[in-house]
């Protein structure tokens, strides 16, 4: 997989309050994730947070970071063990089964693209072109993916559908 592209150093308590918004976030949505909350969750007061982190808008990006870094990472392995669209069809539907309201930030919330890393978004959509070779066809995969994933994860086709099938299915239209 290439490098990913430099993310942005934290301190060891901005990591902190990072991560308490990611268990929050996880929870309950994002929501879920106030300042006060963070701050509980960490045992200090909430005005104690803006001497680490901006504020929510900080840490809602730092959140978006940190998903498009996780997604990359798993799709670039994807592609580097099987550089198959049905491989890459799978590790996009199973990172968005394990992270839901994560992948709800950084896939249907607005998306801070000024605020984040250069580069990040493309390097972690990268695979869906390493395994069309087309920048169009990397786009409609990426489109159906998304449409597939969150369908799942918000629980919306009917009960006992054949949701294995139907990526499979999938996959292989895009694969051909």
């Amino acid at each position: 997989a290439p490098p990913a592209p430099p993310v942005p150093s934290r301190t060891a308590r901005q990591t902190q309050i990072v991560a308490a918004a990611r268990a929050l976030l996880d929870h309950g949505g994002w929501s879920a994730v106030t300042a006060r909350a963070v701050a509980d969750r960490l045992g200090i007061k909430a005005p104690s947070l803006y001497k680490h982190v901006g504020g929510l808008d900080d840490i809602r990006v730092a959140l978006l970071t940190d998903a498009l870094v996780e997604s990359g990472t798993r799709l670039h392995a994807a592609v580097a063990q099987d550089p198959t669209v049905a491989s890459v069809a799978r590790a996009y539907r199973d990172l968005a089964r394990s992270a839901p309201h994560l992948y709800r930030l950084a896939t249907v919330e607005p998306l801070a693209r000024d605020a984040l890393p250069d580069g990040l978004e493309e390097w972690a959509g990268s695979p869906f072109w390493l395994v069309t070779g087309d920048p169009v066809r990397a786009q409609a995969l990426w489109a159906w993916c998304h449409g597939m994933a969150i369908l799942e994860i918000d629980d919306r086709f009917p009960p006992g559908s054949p949701l294995d099938q139907t990526w499979a299915v999938g996959a292989a239209a895009f694969a051909s």
